[in-house]
């Protein structure tokens, strides 16, 4: 007999899912769920490979939370064991792998701010090392023999990367095992991910019957693309958008993602229905909507969800002051530089870098070269130009980032 709640759950999991391994195996659990009382079991693994979460895990974590709120139980799952291999999805060369103390400060930043998303009265925070780190080398070939090398060879990456000669290491096939298990240890009715965890999810689906279990179901999300328009939002690739970040600066950062990402920041990241954002995209395309004002909405709605009301308004002020009449911030951080003393000279790129307004020396140069650096408000575009040292000369990058430089005076 048809359960009509059961089809509502599905349907409301479904909206903003890239895929779903399968809407009827789902159906069934959440059937089966009702009639027995008893939750569903939902993991969202995570590993702490960077300190911060960003927006691209917000847009998993959302859908975690509808599961909350239609009453079933959420398994957050923190790989502070897998996080020590590192994840291949994706990679086209090996992972550097954490050391434990890593792992384990990104680990606790994780759980402290997945309650911003998540109600942390219904969502058990696990550490995956409480069942890895104890098992035995006979039971890491136990479960080794539950998938074979040409399964493992059907990933694209791996395939990739075994086509063109590239290592593999071994540790690596151990990933999805691992990531398979953690569903395993938990008894996973469903696993959520990324698109680019797809195999790691079905894995676990494969594995499971053999330890007798039900195989989960399998929901991705799409990737949210981040601020440069092209690759995936990451902290590595500093286009990302953290949780943490200060008002302004989040307002700033997701002021500057190309417009036709717009659309998919609101759908997946504020979660607006699929109705709201084409109503959205017909007012920017007959004129009546302009695309600058459509991005301080989604900047306001962004801050204000993170930061409440008071500090998306303060925040959009400032970015109106700043960017619309060319004045410079209220607030200006100071650094410190102890290489050289006032009047020295040193690499323009590398004042750059050691003030932390970009991630390397090398990201410095390219932001030179390309027009992107000020020194006390002038251009330079010479990647190798020198610069004397002056205690507390303005350095900016882009239209959001600035910092007065702070050197030892003679």
């Amino acid at each position: 007999m048809e359960n009509l709640e059961a089809r509502r759950q599905v349907e409301i999991l479904s909206d903003r899912a890239e895929t779903l391994v399968t809407p009827e195996d789902l159906y069934e659990k959440i059937k089966n769920s009702l009639e027995t009382k008893r939750p569903l079991k939902v993991k969202l693994g995570v590993d702490p490979s960077a300190p911060d979460l960003h927006l691209g895990h917000v847009v998993v974590m959302k859908k975690l939370r509808e599961f909350q709120e239609l009453g079933h139980e959420i398994y957050f799952v923190i790989g502070d064991f897998t996080g020590m291999i590192g994840d291949p999805s994706g990679r086209s060369t090996t992972r550097r792998q954490l050391s434990q103390e890593e792992v384990k400060a990104n680990a606790e930043t994780y759980k402290e701010q997945a309650t911003i998303i998540l109600d942390p009265e219904k969502t058990h925070t696990v550490f995956n090392s409480a069942w890895l780190s104890p098992m035995t080398f006979a039971k890491i070939i136990e479960l080794g023999s539950k998938f074979t090398v040409a399964r493992m060879l059907e990933r694209d990456d791996f395939r990739k990367r075994y086509e063109g000669g590239y290592p593999i290491g071994i540790h690596e096939f151990l990933y999805p095992l691992a990531q398979a298990y953690d569903s395993v240890a938990i008894g996973a009715d469903v696993e959520l991910g990324g698109t680019d965890q797809t195999f790691n999810l079905l894995v676990g689906r494969a594995i499971q019957p053999e330890y007798g279990q039900k195989p989960q179901v399998c929901l991705t999300v799409p990737i949210l693309v981040g601020l440069d328009g092209v690759q995936k939002m990451s902290k590595s690739l500093g286009n990302y958008v953290a949780v943490k970040d200060p008002p302004n600066d989040m307002f700033g950062k997701v002021m500057s993602i190309p417009d036709d990402l717009m659309a998919t920041y609101y759908r997946l990241v504020l979660t607006r229905s699929k109705e709201w954002v084409e109503r959205l995209e017909a007012g920017i395309r007959s004129g009546k909507l302009h695309p600058m004002d459509a991005k301080m909405d989604l900047a306001f709605e962004i801050v204000k969800e993170f930061h409440g009301l008071s500090a998306a308004e303060n925040a959009k002020a400032e970015f109106l002051r700043v960017f619309r009449e060319r004045e410079l911030p209220t607030e200006i951080p100071e650094v410190f530089v102890q290489e050289g003393k006032e009047g020295e000279q040193i690499g323009l790129a590398r004042l750059v870098f050691l003030t932390g307004l970009v991630p390397s020396a090398q990201e410095a140069r390219r932001l030179i070269k390309s027009g992107a650096v000020k020194v006390d408000g002038v251009k330079n575009e010479v990647e190798s130009a020198m610069v004397a040292l002056k205690d507390g000369m303005l350095l900016q990058v882009g239209k959001r980032k600035f910092c007065k430089v702070r050197v030892e005076r003679v």
